[in-house]
């Protein structure tokens, strides 16, 4: 099966009142794990790369697992995402690889941790759209900044979505997908105290407007995976998520994309570090490699139940680039 254009399993999602994990990758196992979670689940499943992962597996290397992903797992409706593309020069790039959706953060300056104004955000987001939309390709834009800065990403203050701001937004830049800002942030540290979102905004904006919207910085952070990562030599005090309870309220009120990136770095980390302390004399990069494989599967087969997207991977016949391309013509 070819990949998937994200717009239509995030539009299949919003059908039917479930929300579908966005999980990043770096590397191999990291692609071999999400696929056995989604084949476990029978999930639809977004696989998204930053500009920071593009640049650690040179580009080339990363399209190509994905292309393996995609013909191991033909069953499976498959979107490889751009997460947090901040120029029109790095979406070409993107699509030239493959991707079927790319993410422009135009609410953010090229540098990544300055916010932009207004005028700024809609003028690269709609060179984006109308580039993207001539191959078919989805694309997700951002109103509001969060908090928090993760590979390389977040403006380190956070700044809520205006709802109208938002209808005004998506009707200026003709995008796909709406990610707002209502209280994450990237990282492991997202709250000081309560966890407090504002879900009176995410109401108002999806009153608002017609098409999908997306939580960044929606990791949950588990305990238990921070103290496992403590306990075999972390040292990452305070840590903190949004709860599941949360996610799952949101989902309910309109959001179809969840990004999920802060989890699976833990899962990983907590897994390798054990066979590290536990079974010192190993050095085959597969035997900590695999557990940590291993480890990330069970995380997101979780997450995958949890939003709901579990079973829905044959609700419908998957779209191409090429069909994307006749509809948006």
């Amino acid at each position: 099966m070819p990949l998937t254009p994200m717009k239509q399993i995030l539009d299949e999602a919003r059908k039917k009142g479930y929300g579908v994990g966005a999980y990043n990758v770096n590397n191999m196992e990291q692609i071999q794990a999400i696929m056995a979670a989604a084949q476990k689940t029978q999930s639809p499943v977004i696989i998204q790369a930053s500009r920071g992962a593009l640049k650690y597996s040179n580009f080339t290397y990363l399209k190509h697992l994905m292309i393996a992903a995609a013909e191991e797992n033909p069953t499976i409706p498959l979107s490889m995402h751009l997460d947090h593309g901040n120029s029109l020069d790095t979406v070409k790039k993107s699509i030239a690889l493959g991707f079927t959706s790319v993410m422009i953060d135009g609410s953010l300056k090229e540098d990544g941790k300055t916010a932009s104004d207004y005028a700024y955000n809609v003028a690269v987001t709609r060179s984006v759209v109308e580039y993207a939309h001539g191959y078919g390709v989805t694309v997700e834009g951002e109103i509001g900044t969060l908090g928090g800065i993760e590979d390389g990403v977040g403006s380190g203050s956070i700044h809520i979505t205006d709802p109208k701001e938002a209808k005004k937004f998506v009707d200026d830049t003709g995008l796909d997908a709406l990610a707002i800002a209502i209280g994450t942030s990237h990282g492991a540290y997202k709250f000081k105290g309560a966890v407090n979102l504002a879900l009176d905004v995410l109401k108002e904006v999806r009153a608002l407007i017609d098409i999908p919207l997306v939580l960044h910085g929606a990791s949950s952070v588990p305990k238990e995976l921070i103290d496992a990562v403590n306990k075999y030599g972390g040292k990452m005090p305070g840590a903190t998520g949004v709860p599941m309870s949360s996610l799952k309220e949101a989902i309910k009120l309109g959001v179809s994309k969840i990004n999920v990136d802060t989890d699976g770095r833990l899962a990983v980390t907590a897994a390798i570090r054990k066979v590290f302390a536990e079974s010192p004399e190993k050095f085959d990069p597969r035997d900590y490699l695999g557990p940590a494989r291993d480890t990330l599967t069970e995380l997101i087969a979780k997450k995958m139940e949890d939003f709901g997207t579990a079973g829905h991977a044959s609700d419908y016949k998957p779209t191409t680039l090429e069909e994307a391309k006749r509809f948006y013509k």
